[in-house]
Order: structure tokens, then C-alpha cells, then sequence
């Protein structure tokens, strides 16, 4: 019971701030949408919250690793850092391909995020372009993350407690495919809608 207790303490401060994170992008995303459809109003929502992670957490941790490592830091945020560490140990310390992608999806994913929310809320021609563009980018960066320690026999990866494989590894990671796929999903539908629509178009005025 002491060893399950002192997990949930040390825990606890990183998943509140994830959670705060979730609920001010919520809050942001369903603002901006007004008067949009649901879908949109749920993209946005999701937009949001991806750029805070992007900028708010996953900047600082760059910075932090290029600068020294997360596992001597003091700094408030590193603290969530060496949490997650406790499931994949690549966090604790420059490892080049984690830290390389992370540098790509804040600079490349953050940008696009509020290139995204921005084409939303206008109603821009290049949204699902640029839609489309950061789904890729989000999922490759999974993939990138996990494949390289799977090939080796996943040393780095902690799946024998339930919090650290299914909360930090399985579900956290999880989201930003399974969100980034159904965007991709919407973007095909409506593509293939306004393919259609022009095509029916065309054959009227022939």
C-alpha cells in the first residue's frame, strides 16, 4: 500500500497539470468555435490543446535538454518530465532522436496548430491541407518515437506497472493517433465531398 501511495503522490502533479492544460484548451477551442459545427468545435478544442503541449511542455523540455539534461534540472516543469522518465527513460537524458523529434513538433507541429485553428475559424481553402500536413507529422513523430526502442527490445520502456504502460505510454501517446486519424478521416470525407460537388458541377454546364 506505501509503494502504491507514494506512486499516486508523485504522480499527481504532472497528470493535474496535464489535466489544467486539457481544460484551458477545451475552454479556448469551444470559445473560438462559436457558431461552427460540432466536429470543428471538437477539432478546435483539440488544436488547442495540442499547440499548449506543443509550446508548454514540450518546448521546455527541448530547451532543457539542450542545455543540460532533465534529470539535473530543478526547473518546476522538469519535474513532469522525470515522471514520464519513469516509463520511457529516453526523457531523462539527451537522447538524439527523441530530442530531434521534439525539436521538429514544436516548431513544425506548434506552428501548424495555430496555422490549423486560424484556417478553421476563417474558413480558409487550405485547411485540410495544412489539416492533413500535421496529422502526418504528429503521427510520424509516434512512430519515430517508439519504433527505434521496439527493434531494440524496447530497454527504455517500463510496462510493468499499470500507470507508466497504460496512462503514460499507452493512453498519452495513444490520443495523438487516434485524434490525428480521425482528422485525417475528416479531411479525406470532405475532400472526396468537394470533389464530388465540383464534378457534378461541371457536368451542368456541359
Amino acid at each position: 500500500m506505501r509503494g502504491d501511495w507514494e506512486l499516486g503522490a508523485a504522480a499527481g502533479g504532472p497528470l493535474l497539470l496535464c489535466a489544467a492544460l486539457l481544460a484551458v484548451g477545451c475552454a479556448l477551442g469551444l470559445r473560438l468555435g462559436r457558431g461552427l459545427g460540432a466536429a470543428d468545435r471538437g477539432a478546435l478544442a483539440w488544436l488547442c490543446f495540442d499547440a499548449l503541449v506543443h509550446f508548454a511542455l514540450e518546448g521546455p523540455f527541448v530547451y532543457l535538454s539542450l542545455v543540460g539534461n532533465i534529470t539535473d534540472s530543478d526547473a518546476l516543469i522538469a519535474s513532469l518530465w522525470k515522471e514520464y522518465g519513469k516509463a520511457d527513460a529516453r526523457w531523462l537524458y539527451l537522447d538524439p532522436t527523441i530530442v530531434s523529434l521534439e525539436i521538429l513538433t514544436v516548431v513544425l507541429g506548434g506552428f501548424l496548430a495555430l496555422v490549423l485553428i486560424y484556417a478553421i475559424v476563417k474558413g480558409k481553402h487550405y485547411r485540410h491541407f495544412i489539416q492533413i500536413t500535421l496529422c502526418v507529422c504528429e503521427l510520424y513523430g509516434g512512430w519515430m518515437t517508439f519504433c527505434p526502442d521496439w527493434l531494440m527490445g524496447s530497454p527504455n520502456l517500463n510496462t510493468n506497472n499499470w500507470l507508466y504502460f497504460w496512462v503514460y505510454l499507452v493512453f498519452f501517446n495513444g490520443v495523438w493517433v487516434l485524434i490525428p486519424g480521425l482528422l485525417l478521416w475528416q479531411s479525406w470525407v470532405e475532400l472526396k465531398n468537394m470533389h464530388h460537388r465540383g464534378f457534378n458541377s461541371g457536368k451542368k454546364f456541359q
